[in-house]
């Protein structure tokens, strides 16, 4: 007897994805995210026969645009297709699962890139063929046109309120409290006192930092904000910046800012006209002299964006200062010291170079990555060299009040302490022997440095130029061109080191070279000659 033959068709296991813009109407019983998942469970069933079955994870996002991925059950849904537990992804609309083109592009893609289908349920189309991929860009390219136009919608609205004088929202300032059954702005008569002192701390300190600092000290806290239903921000002590946007508040004044022009404001002033102008006119007039801040974070150094003062939680970055007219000093210096005073913080600053020489010291020791090795260090530019920390580093946190260096590796998310005192990390006093030293040609004391080194190699107190290297913080590189300096003949080091000509002070080490390649001591001198004839 002949018999048919059937051959089961594979299952295809679906993922109902649901999402709406705002939380409103979620805590209802029958919400708009169910209402989705019932039309997508409703497309799935009739799809039985072809092999289709609901998977019962839930993909819900409620409360999150379309207009970008950040959604925890959008996540959670690629996550999953990742591994392979998803086979076609359904949705009651395109919308629901972006609004951007180019969003929605680049997951279609990743879904290909998966084997993975995607289905609309009230919007027929097959994204395996080209009319399909076409349609569905078209659908999405409304959507996004409907997004914009709802922005700007959203903003001339907005401005609107704003030049008639009305609260719009966000963080309630310092000195006023929200009537929400109005929706406007009252003075709150504890807080409005605090406002009138700092805006005549600063007429009389004339700096943003030593403001914070007076305010602090007396106790005085930021505003107090409810985040959610168990969660409150502010609360914390004053930083520069946050003086600097009160006293550039025009809400004090009675005022609202919109697009650089003020209008009359709904709300009751806090300050006089005189007393606002003056603090505007204070800030603005004169910004290195009433203490205006300066843009942070410009220099980059080998540890900028990773090193972090511990003690505050907060990012150290890159600064110098210089000090006798001509010496630079660089240190990493932290962001909360800054803006609150030193007074805040245990580490407050550091050397930048020490702390660059501890750190690639340990870090050698934890990671064998080949790109660490000295010889590929030296030769690699600044950012070779720190887009190879950002790869083996998570983190570096230094704490001065504990001297604890830790070290966190992206490899192994675990943290390796090291004893690294505040003291290793200084700069050494400046003494006046040193600025002596400091004050002669820079070709003299590269030469006597050089002189130096070759004597502790020659007394065996250093092993090779590789460690003295590491003494002093220099490259190989550098190194070697200083230790070029000895192969100048006898004369010319004497004239160097004994004679007071001015050309001393004019010849730049570089155009030394040529006369150090050349091996007659005769010749050397005639071309020293000439150079320094040409530089008197």
């Amino acid at each position: 007897m002949d018999k048919k033959l059937t051959k089961e068709k594979p299952l295809i296991k679906c993922a109902i994805y649901t999402r709406v813009s705002t939380s409103e109407g979620l805590e209802q019983e029958f919400s708009s995210l169910d209402n989705q998942r019932e039309s997508a469970e409703s497309y799935i069933q009739s799809q039985k026969s072809e092999g289709w079955i609901i998977l019962p994870d839930r993909y819900d996002d409620g409360g999150f645009t379309g207009a970008n991925t950040d959604r925890p059950a959008l996540q959670k849904l690629i996550e999953d297709i990742k591994a392979h537990k998803i086979n076609c992804v359904v949705v009651y609309k395109v919308d629901r699962l972006s609004r951007s083109l180019l969003d929605f592009s680049q997951l279609l893609e990743f879904f290909d890139q998966n084997s993975v289908a995607f289905v609309s349920v009230t919007q027929a189309f097959n994204t395996n063929t080209s009319m399909g991929r076409l349609t569905l860009n078209i659908l999405l390219s409304f959507a996004q046109f409907e997004r914009e136009i709802i922005s700007e919608r959203t903003r001339d609205k907005i401005g609107a309120a704003k030049r008639r004088g009305k609260w719009v929202g966000g963080c309630v300032p310092l000195g006023y409290n929200l009537n929400k059954e109005n929706h406007k702005l009252i003075v709150n008569p504890e807080e409005a006192k605090i406002v009138r002192e700092l805006f005549d701390l600063y007429l009389k300190e004339h700096s943003l930092l030593e403001v914070a600092k007076i305010a602090n000290t007396k106790g005085y806290r930021t505003k107090v904000r409810k985040l959610a239903e168990d969660k409150q921000g502010g609360g914390v002590k004053f930083s520069s910046t946050g003086i600097e946007k009160i006293l550039k508040n025009a809400y004090y004044a009675g005022k609202v800012r919109y697009q650089n022009a003020l209008y009359p404001g709904e709300q009751e002033r806090i300050l006089d006209d005189e007393i606002f102008m003056k603090v505007q006119d204070a800030l603005h007039t004169n910004p290195a002299k009433f203490g205006s801040r300066k843009p942070i974070g410009k220099n980059l150094g080998l540890l900028s964006r990773l090193l972090r003062c511990k003690a505050c939680n907060s990012s150290m970055y890159l600064t110098h200062s210089v000090k006798h007219g001509n010496i630079r000093y660089t240190h990493y210096v932290c962001l909360n010291a800054q803006k609150r005073g030193y007074q805040e913080c245990p580490t407050r600053l550091v050397n930048a170079g020490l702390m660059e020489a501890k750190a690639m010291e340990y870090l050698r020791k934890l990671s064998d990555d080949q790109r660490l090795a000295p010889d590929v260090w030296e030769s690699a530019t600044l950012a070779q060299k720190r887009l190879a920390l950002k790869n083996i580093i998570k983190e570096i946190r230094y704490d001065g009040g504990t001297g604890i260096l830790e070290i966190a590796l992206n490899s192994t998310q675990k943290s390796h302490a090291f004893n690294v005192s505040k003291a290793e990390l200084k700069y050494h006093a400046v003494t006046p022997k040193d600025r002596l030293i400091q004050s002669e040609p820079q070709l003299r004391q590269n030469l006597l440095l050089a002189c130096q080194i070759q004597a502790l190699m020659d007394k065996d107190k250093a092993k090779d130029l590789k460690e003295v290297s590491g003494w002093l913080n220099l490259s190989q590189q550098r190194m070697n061109q200083v230790m070029s300096l000895l192969f100048l003949s006898p004369r010319i080091q004497e004239e160097i080191v004994l004679q007071n000509d001015p050309c001393l002070f004019e010849i730049p080490e570089y155009k030394l070279r040529n006369i150090t390649d050349e091996l007659e001591w005769d010749k050397q001198y005639a071309m020293w000659q000439k150079l320094a004839q040409k530089t008197a």
